[in-house]
């Protein structure tokens, strides 16, 4: 009798690390991250670099996806602004937090665009479409408040699932963090995002702020790699 053939696998989803400068970045991308995001961690949940520091990071990073945040804007005037501060960085995305205030917001040229929204505000359903109607390349999630707190305590998994099947729908890529832990990775993985984006669960004792350990951030992709090989549900 010929072998049953195998179940296909999981798509991987890719491993995404903040780092706040280029020994970071270059830490980052030879210990397995798919995609280094320069972030200001010292500074909020969006906090922006100088430009400056972000081109320093991508020519840390060859061979690798970047992204840098540009910030919370109050305003679409705001957003312009910090958009246009990061052009020229050399970053293959930039991100901005894109609350409601951003409506109307005309997105510039060059690098693709991800729109951040927050676990904590209401996520409607036609969220996704309206982004990707905006030009917006990709949607993540995140979570606003770093006060202990995970991805994980607010939307339950349902909810990010069908977030993220908008998302694919309308051809947006996608992803997830918010202080995410490692134990974290096996529940979220299974919901097809294309990234999972981490910082605090990378670093010594959970402190955002502090230095990445690299023994966690090949873990992260060890797990992330071991999740795409167990086979998709019949």
């Amino acid at each position: 009798m010929p072998d049953s053939p195998s179940l296909p696998a999981r798509p991987r989803v890719r491993l995404l690390v903040s780092v706040r400068d280029a020994a970071e970045a270059a830490l980052a991308r030879a210990r397995g991250a798919d995609l280094v995001d320069a972030k200001d961690p010292d500074r909020g949940a969006l906090g922006g670099l100088p430009a400056a520091t972000v081109r320093a990071i991508v020519a840390a990073s060859p061979g690798g996806l970047t992204s840098a945040v540009a910030g919370e804007p109050r305003d679409a005037a705001e957003a312009a602004r910090m958009l246009a501060e990061l052009r020229g960085t050399g970053v293959d995305y930039l991100k901005i937090a894109r609350p409601a205030a951003c409506r109307g917001l005309a997105l510039p040229r060059g690098a693709p665009v991800i729109a951040v929204l927050f676990a904590e505000d209401p996520i409607g359903a036609g969220d996704p479409a309206a982004l990707a109607r905006a030009g917006f390349r990709g949607a993540m999630i995140d979570t606003r408040g770093k006060d202990g707190r995970r991805l994980t305590d607010h939307p339950p998994l349902p909810r990010l699932a069908a977030f993220l099947a908008e998302c694919r729908r309308h051809g947006l890529l996608s992803g997830l963090a918010g202080s995410l832990a490692l134990d974290d990775v096996p529940a979220l993985a299974s919901l097809g995002p294309d990234y999972l984006g981490f910082r605090g669960g990378l670093c010594g004792g959970g402190d955002r702020r502090g230095a990445l350990d690299p023994a966690r951030i090949a873990e992260a992709a060890r797990r992330l790699a071991a999740a795409a090989a167990r086979p998709a549900a019949a």
